[in-house]
């Protein structure tokens, strides 16, 4: 990834920390000579080697694991932040351009297919309880029965992927005057949209840390 070294970002905590936040991720190896992508939520065990190791699950007739070989081309697993479109309106600059300021995590390494049935199941059960942790009445495999649980996995293809190298990008108009970074960040709050609010508040934080 071409990485500025203004936009560079190799504090393994915030790279960690993103990953965290927005899971779904895509994940692209290379298969039969091409590049495919599979787009699947991601788990990241951080104490696991010294970047941390991805773990995920995907449907078993998905012939994306078949990819998944010890001496096969590294895998790469793309973790989108928030991200906008930055008009220069916003700006007090005159003489300036469009823009799309992000933040992004790429995860490489080689994914090994999970066989053990008592991982795969551990596996689900985390998975489920990471994304149902957040509301009150949260649905468990526990309510369903043993061997509907179990054909299900049976169905799907659980892996890990250690992590070999890892790139982080915060693109948050540090190449700017922090006049012109806290202009746009407002503008971004304005739109009521989730996603740019999200983008806006990473802005500040990012121009506070230069004043």
């Amino acid at each position: 990834m071409y990485i500025p070294a203004h936009f560079k970002e190799t504090t393994l905590e915030v790279l960690h920390a993103l990953m965290r936040e927005y899971r779904f991720a895509t994940l692209i190896s290379v298969l039969d000579g091409e590049p495919f992508a599979t787009h699947l939520p991601i788990l990241l065990d951080a104490d696991r080697s010294e970047f941390g190791t991805l773990v995920g699950h995907m449907a078993r007739a998905n012939p994306h694991w078949h990819a998944f070989e010890p001496d096969a081309t590294p895998s790469l697993v793309i973790f989108q932040g928030p991200h906008a479109y930055i008009s220069p309106s916003w700006y007090a600059a005159e003489q300036a351009v469009p823009t799309w300021n992000y933040t992004v995590v790429h995860a490489y390494g080689r994914p090994t297919v999970i066989e053990d049935p008592l991982r795969v199941r551990a596996l689900l059960d985390e998975t489920v309880e990471t994304f149902e942790s957040r509301f009150s009445q949260p649905w468990s495999t526990a309510t369903q029965t043993e061997d509907y649980i179990s054909g299900m996995a049976r169905g799907i293809v659980a892996f890990e992927m250690l992590i070999t190298r890892l790139e982080g990008k915060r693109k948050l108009s540090q190449n700017r005057p922090v006049e012109d970074a806290h202009n746009a960040a407002k503008a971004l709050q304005s739109s009521g949209d989730a996603v740019e609010d999200a983008l806006a508040r990473l802005m500040l934080d990012a121009a506070g840390s230069r004043t």
